[in-house]
């Protein structure tokens, strides 16, 4: 199958109505590329379940809170071509900073709230540049389906939300982290990584799972679960603690007391590389109610 690489909005608009024409549903993995297999899962699960799948390369400029880390993000666009075709993508949107912004941008999207803490607190504007793009490239492409990793969770409740607020008419699909056998989830950023620093890197994961099973064990107060992820934070001094915190998933918001699932959300840093991820916490008594509701 012939992958179409495309750089326009206009093209991008002509391929997908001929697409619809023909009756296929359209399914879209939104990325900055530099794709791996976190970024496969994503375009994998589209493939199945969408007639037409179109994945976006764009490095969003208006997303970024440091001009140096927008400059750094890596652009493999040729190597990110060849991944793409492998799994049988049909069409590329890989449109310039210029395409996408042709002039200044005036009109932002911005989710109040869900968007203030966490990442939102150490990176002023991100979010806003993250919904308004995704805006943009919903208007373009007009998707049916749009695929998201469950690793950026606070991203995810956002679009989510932006989509409900908004009335736009696709349906979001979450899709599991994707990690490396060591546990370190997938990112387009842990090739910043010197081989020390990456050989310590699960290490974030590793005290992800032991909230996780604090909470598993009977811990209700977030308050210990968080220290508990923490003790294993302070093992290796190398990790700066941006933040560390339990919090519900669809408002973003800390817990006192764990009494249903939650997120435990972490971003760190290791020498100039940030980490974000999150894992599923849930109490055994959610469980054990879950799988009651099931039987009945």
């Amino acid at each position: 199958m012939t992958t179409a690489l495309i750089h326009t909005i206009a093209d991008t608009r002509r391929a997908v109505a001929e697409a619809r024409r023909g009756g296929s549903t359209i399914g879209f993995v939104p990325t900055m590329g530099a794709l791996h297999a976190g970024h496969g899962a994503l375009i994998r699960q589209a493939r199945e379940e969408s007639a037409f799948v179109v994945v976006s390369l764009f490095v969003n400029p208006i997303q970024f809170d440091r001009n140096d880390d927008y400059e750094q993000y890596p652009r493999t666009l040729p190597e990110d071509l060849e991944f793409c075709r492998a799994l049988d993508a049909d069409a590329i949107f890989a449109p310039s900073a210029t395409e996408m912004y042709a002039n200044p941008q005036l009109t932002f999207i911005e989710v109040s709230s869900l968007s203030e803490r966490l990442c939102g607190e150490f990176r002023p504007g991100h979010f806003r540049g993250v919904a308004t793009v995704l805006n943009k490239l919903f208007n373009i492409v007009q998707p049916d389906k749009a695929y998201f990793g469950e690793k950026d969770g606070q991203q995810l409740s956002i679009i989510q939300k932006m989509v409900a607020d908004l009335n736009i008419p696709v349906t979001i699909v979450p899709v599991p982290t994707v990690r490396e056998p060591d546990g370190l989830a997938m990112s387009s950023r842990n090739r910043r990584l010197s081989p020390e620093e990456r050989r310590v890197a699960p290490v974030l994961y590793q005290a992800l799972i032991e909230a996780r099973s604090a909470v598993a064990r009977g811990c209700a107060e977030a308050g210990a679960v968080r220290e508990a992820a923490l003790a294993v934070l302070r093992a290796v001094p190398q990790f700066r603690v941006e933040y560390l915190e339990i919090v519900e998933h669809a408002t973003q918001q800390p817990v006192q007391h764990v009494c249903a699932p939650v997120r435990v959300a972490a971003a760190v840093w290791l020498g100039q590389t940030r980490l974000i991820d999150n894992v599923l916490a849930e109490p055994a008594l959610a469980k054990q109610q879950v799988q009651y509701g099931s039987k009945t």
